[in-house]
């Protein structure tokens, strides 16, 4: 993992409040290596009322519920940007979120469109219901998936290992694999930096992951990220 920015030397020029699901670990290890150098990110945990970790209405609309609270305690931080690092939790509904929170699902559609990719095949750990979900939700903000994949779990994210990944990948058709403009990689809390690294190889395409778009919306160069 990369060096604190202040012991190489180099200013710290923005600072990210990332609320994180509390079983979440995967964000914490991916987002220092893929965010620019002289960004600081700083961690808040949300706890859902039903102090669950199994994807569901409780577990998303807890995570919402909390996010108030989460941002009130970095109120003292001067933040540039605060991001809900939870992708299913920004399509799938709840209590409104505090007006300057942006979710990994606003991200990654930032994302997509920054870079015109705008066909795209879609996989995720979610169940089959919470995938579909995704991908209606994706072709509402007008990115068109080609064909979509999940590994129909609930939680245990953390566990995922990248051949898992690269297998689910290998499931999608080939004709969809071969017109899409990329490959997303959803959701922050599988670990998908390696599975990305070969799948790019492989597929010759970009791989967007929820993880890499959080890092994305951090840079100046793309609108609506921080200053």
């Amino acid at each position: 993992m990369p060096a604190d920015p202040s012991t190489r030397g180099e200013a710290v020029r923005r600072h990210v409040g990332v609320l994180l699901p509390w079983a979440n670990v995967a964000v914490e290890e991916e987002l220092p290596q893929l965010g620019e150098p002289g960004v600081v990110f700083h961690y808040a945990r949300l706890v859902p009322a039903s102090r669950t970790t199994a994807v569901d209405d409780a577990f998303w609309h807890g995570l919402r519920a909390a996010a108030t609270g989460a941002v009130d305690s970095m109120r003292h931080l001067p933040l540039d940007a605060t991001l809900l690092a939870c992708t299913s939790a920004g399509f799938t509904g709840g209590p409104e979120l505090p007006p300057s929170v942006i979710t990994a699902f606003d991200a990654l559609t930032t994302a997509l469109h920054r870079r015109r990719l705008t066909r795209i095949v879609l996989a995720t750990p979610y169940p089959q219901p919470v995938t579909r979900a995704e991908a209606d939700a994706l072709a509402s903000h007008g990115i068109q998936v080609l064909a979509h994949a999940g590994l129909g779990l609930d939680d245990g994210y953390p566990d995922i290992r990248p051949q898992q990944i690269v297998g689910l990948c290998d499931g999608l058709p080939q004709t969809a694999l071969a017109t899409a403009d990329a490959l997303v990689l959803s959701c922050t809390g599988w670990r998908t930096l390696t599975a990305a690294t070969a799948l790019q190889e492989r597929l010759r395409i970009p791989v967007i992951t929820s993880n890499l778009a959080l890092a994305v919306y951090t840079r100046p160069s793309v609108p609506g990220a921080v200053p």
